[in-house]
């Protein structure tokens, strides 16, 4: 049953979600297209592109990404904090990135004299604004029509580019956190698309890889309690790992993550099974995860969890936070 889209964000619970977002038609729109020949990968670069931009401009930051032949993943942390503490200046200013705006906000621009009402109409406006700039719809709202408008019109057709709104997953703990942004990452290797997380085009992990390999060496030298040396290592696009010591990070290391994420990658690889790093990595051991645990999680993360993704325990809590029985993931 379709659930409506105020009940399954909650950011009283959490600020994470996965997103999921697939192509109508059956060609191929992202991709190689093999009823026609035609290659589409360029629209993968729209994507990330737009991807990036709207971050930049929403108090909404990126996880994790993946852009797949027809469809794509992120793994969003929505900062509603961020956007309470913007002045009404800086709202208007990232509002009229994207949209034309309100006359009556022109004329405050200006700095033309308003009446009471329109001061009061002002105020409504940019509060509104504020809201619309930290919520998951408008931000895919933006991102998906962009998309299709700019492949309809290279397609010379009209007509729905997406199969339908958007599909969304609360990420309610940690684990469920850490566990979807490695399926997320490993969707290449999965789909047998790649044999390696650098080869993984169009991937968060490719990018984070990429940076820290071309991060200047006195960087990658320097202190690991030097923030800013820390920062240089990770795109600044993308919401850094950084650990608790670092705020508003990430809860995991970098390094552990790639560990997690390149020894997972070569259980979940379809011609690399069996092919395994003997230690497990640090992460699973902090967390208290057994590797058959985590290993099962990743591999059947599409099927075994709906609308919301956590342990046992807090689906259950959160089920009954919202009067009903039973979420799938419990059992």
């Amino acid at each position: 049953m379709t659930r409506a889209r105020k009940a399954l964000v909650d950011l009283s619970s959490t600020s994470y979600y996965h997103l999921i977002a697939r192509c109508v038609r059956r060609a191929f729109l992202c991709g190689g297209d093999k009823y026609t020949g035609k290659n589409f990968d360029h629209r993968r670069t729209w994507l990330v592109e737009r991807v990036k931009l709207l971050s930049s401009i929403f108090a909404i930051e990126i996880a994790a990404y993946a852009i797949m032949s027809n469809h794509y993943h992120l793994v969003v942390k929505v900062n509603r904090q961020q956007a309470l503490s913007w002045s009404d200046n800086e709202v208007i200013s990232r509002w009229y990135k994207l949209y034309k705006g309100s006359p009556i906000i022109d004329k405050q621009r200006n700095g033309d004299t308003l009446s009471e009402a329109e001061q009061l109409l002002v105020s409504e406006l940019i509060e509104e604004w504020r809201a619309r700039l930290y919520d998951i719809s408008w931000y895919m709202k933006n991102l998906n029509e962009f998309i299709a408008k700019k492949a309809n019109k290279e397609d010379k057709c009209t007509g729905k580019y997406w199969e339908g709104r958007y599909k969304s997953q609360a990420l309610l703990d940690e684990t469920a956190l850490l566990s979807c942004m490695a399926y997320v990452d490993l969707n290449p290797i999965r789909a047998n698309m790649a044999n390696n997380l650098e080869d993984s085009d169009f991937t968060s992990i490719q990018e984070r890889i990429r940076h820290f390999k071309d991060a200047k060496p006195n960087a990658q030298k320097s202190n690991q309690n030097n923030e800013n040396a820390h920062q240089k290592k990770q795109p600044k696009i993308l919401k850094s790992f950084g650990t608790r010591e670092y705020e508003n990070t990430l809860p995991f290391s970098l390094f552990d993550y790639l560990e997690l994420v390149a020894w997972t990658g070569r259980h979940v690889h379809p011609k690399k099974k069996g092919v395994i790093l003997k230690s497990v990595p640090d992460i699973l051991v902090s967390l208290k995860i057994e590797e058959a645990t985590w290993l099962g999680r990743v591999q059947n993360y599409g099927t075994d969890y709906g609308n919301f993704v956590g342990s046992k325990t807090v689906l259950r809590a959160y089920a009954a936070k919202n009067d009903v029985s039973w979420y799938k993931g419990v059992g």
